[in-house]
């Protein structure tokens, strides 16, 4: 099939980030996922022809632009960037939907948007978006036909319909709505949020002179398809050429690692806390000699700086740290992984030490799916990174601190290029969301410190005041707990109550490590929550991370939640930030008894 001309020197529309890198880094393994016991590569060329092939299905299938197209899938892969890119190419809108996406919500997405057609990745998610939405919209599966023909590698089009395909690229406008993001937060009810090619290019262009990436080096994408973060993560790494290989199958993460050896990743804190975790685990190992090299490694991690010069008897200690303990960490990243964005939610600066102390420089960025996503993220320079803060505001738009407290908090305000027009055909929250002058109210409270770097303090309506009068922010809290290996996710209660309590979801790995070596009988979570010596374990470590707190901030008593908060249940987001009011109702009668 002969390829229709993309190649560009600049792009100004998403879709044109494939002809910028055919003509400046032409990639021979531009995309790659694993399949049938192998690593199966896509060059630029191949993925231009099948993006033409199946833009011009869409057309030819009675698509107009404007029209919406829900995708339901479960992670990346080359399939679903030839969708999107397709979709673009002829101006239809994506409407990207989690797989955890409950039904009375995938009903309503379904409605609004006024989809036309869902592609879900596999029979299950399709049944499932069949029963929530019955007959409004075709629903097909990834690699199924439908309407006569549909699959991502669609047999070639006629020399006509690419001629016309490229005759009506004009048509699609930077202001165009590339896609339709539905964000709930943690207030649990979706929005939709609509995003241009110009929202988006900006938040690429402004990274692009930020991340260390060269054409040759290898990536490994893992992250959600449907979060903004790792659709913007991966049109970057296509304008800079680097290969891509995408992690399919959650439960082989580990092995793609092992396989891809990646220079660069994004990713989440849970990603990172649970590999953290696995570490402090080891500290309940029987064997002596490995428990105190693991103990003097976290003592030689938590004191690593990211800038500044290092002492000659550190530089030792972190030599013979590396050696011994953190290089076994880092190569179950592959060994090769140099530098890593962490996005979604805030990571405990202990984590981040500890990777970096590793080899592995870690900054952290922060953005909401209303700014494309990114609004400031941490340099990989010396002296541009403030562990504990994300980041630096990327060029191009503002940032201000609004009423600002005797600290410098406040609410974080944001304006610029990035910033959508509007909630999709929600007028009332528009007038919520933004000040009269156009800026957009994140409704997260942060300040500056140092005058650059943007800290984070919490979400505007998590804080609240006890009936002592005390002002809680629950945030930072939440992470304070959690630094304990036997506490996993931990939600902080006491809106109106005489004193702080909370929600703990233990590690269960490293409590069942525990109660072996304790000669405890370990049954299941379920019952291993009411466990008299399991509570007064983890009652241990409250009271440990109490002495480091005022009084007022101290959790007095606690519930034991025995299973993990998650997204299927509605506990969490999608990015898995906690919902408050749906864990709290999931647990009222136990929080109840703690005030009783």
């Amino acid at each position: 099939m002969e390829v229709v001309h993309h190649a560009a020197s600049d792009f100004t529309r998403i879709f044109e980030v494939l002809g910028y890198q055919q003509k400046k880094y032409p990639n021979a393994k531009a995309l790659s996922e694993w399949s049938e016991s192998s690593w199966h590569t896509y060059s630029i060329e191949t993925i231009i022809q099948w993006v033409d092939a199946l833009a011009c299905w869409f057309k030819r299938t009675g698509y107009q632009r404007g029209d919406r197209i829900m995708l339901m899938p479960l992670s990346g892969s080359p399939a679903w960037m030839v969708i999107d890119f397709a979709c673009q190419r002829c101006g239809l809108v994506t409407v990207p939907v989690h797989p955890t996406s409950r039904a009375e919500d995938l009903a309503l997405i379904a409605a609004e948007t006024e989809s036309k057609l869902c592609i879900a990745a596999t029979e299950t998610l399709v049944a499932s978006v069949k029963a929530a939405c019955g007959s409004a919209m075709e629903v097909t599966h990834l690699q199924k036909e439908v309407a006569g023909y549909f699959n991502w590698q669609v047999a070639a089009p006629r020399q006509e319909e690419l001629k016309k395909l490229l005759a009506e690229d004009s048509l699609i406008a930077e202001t165009d709505w590339v896609t339709i993001l539905y964000t709930s937060g943690s207030s649990g009810m979706p929005k939709g949020v609509p995003l241009t090619h110009r929202n988006i290019i900006h938040n690429i262009k402004a990274i692009l002179p930020m991340l260390p990436l060269e054409p040759h080096h290898r990536v490994l994408s893992f992250l959600p398809f449907s979060h903004i973060l790792e659709r913007m993560a991966c049109y970057g790494y296509i304008a800079f050429g680097v290969e891509v290989y995408f992690n399919t199958v959650r439960e082989n993460l580990a092995h793609d690692f092992l396989s891809v050896r990646p220079y660069f990743c994004t990713s989440v804190p849970r990603v990172l806390e649970k590999m953290y975790d696995h570490l402090q685990a080891q500290l309940l190992t029987k064997n002596f000699i490995k428990k105190k090299l693991i103990t003097w490694a976290f003592k030689v991690a938590v004191n690593y700086k990211v800038a500044g010069k290092i002492r000659v008897a550190y530089a030792l200690q972190l030599w013979m740290v590396r050696l011994l303990v953190l290089r076994h960490w880092r190569k179950r990243l592959g060994g090769k992984l140099r530098y890593m964005v962490v996005g979604a939610a805030s990571l405990r600066p202990e984590i981040a030490r500890m990777l970096s102390a590793a080899g592995v420089h870690v900054v952290e960025g922060y953005g909401m799916t209303e700014t494309s996503p990114l609004i400031s993220i941490n340099r990989f320079e010396p002296g541009l990174n403030r562990l504990g803060t994300v980041g630096m505001v990327i060029p191009g738009i503002e940032v201000r601190i609004d009423e600002p407290d005797a600290t410098g908090a406040g609410e974080i305000l944001v304006r610029g290029p990035n910033v959508m027009s509007g909630y999709f055909k929600r007028p009332e929250l528009n007038e919520e969301v933004f000040t009269p002058d156009g800026w957009l109210r994140t409704g997260d409270v942060g300040l500056f410190e140092k005058h650059r770097f943007l800290k984070i303090t919490d979400r505007k309506k998590d804080i609240f005041k006890t009936s002592a009068g005390k002002y809680i922010a629950p945030q930072p809290l939440q992470r304070h707990f959690c630094q304990s290996p036997f506490i996993q996710q931990c939600l902080i209660l006491g809106f109106q109550k005489p004193f702080v309590t909370a929600l703990v979801v233990p590690n269960f790995e490293v409590l069942q490590e525990w109660c072996s070596q304790q000669h405890i009988h370990w049954t299941a979570p379920e019952y291993m929550v009411h466990n008299i010596k399991v509570r007064a374990r983890l009652q241990q470590e409250i009271d440990a991370l109490n002495q480091l707190l005022p009084n007022y901030e101290q959790v007095k008593n606690f519930v034991v939640c025995a299973a993990e908060w998650t997204a299927e249940r509605g506990e969490v987001t999608a990015s898995l930030k906690p919902v408050r009011q749906n864990i709290v109702a999931t647990y009222k009668s136990e929080i109840e008894k703690l005030y009783a």
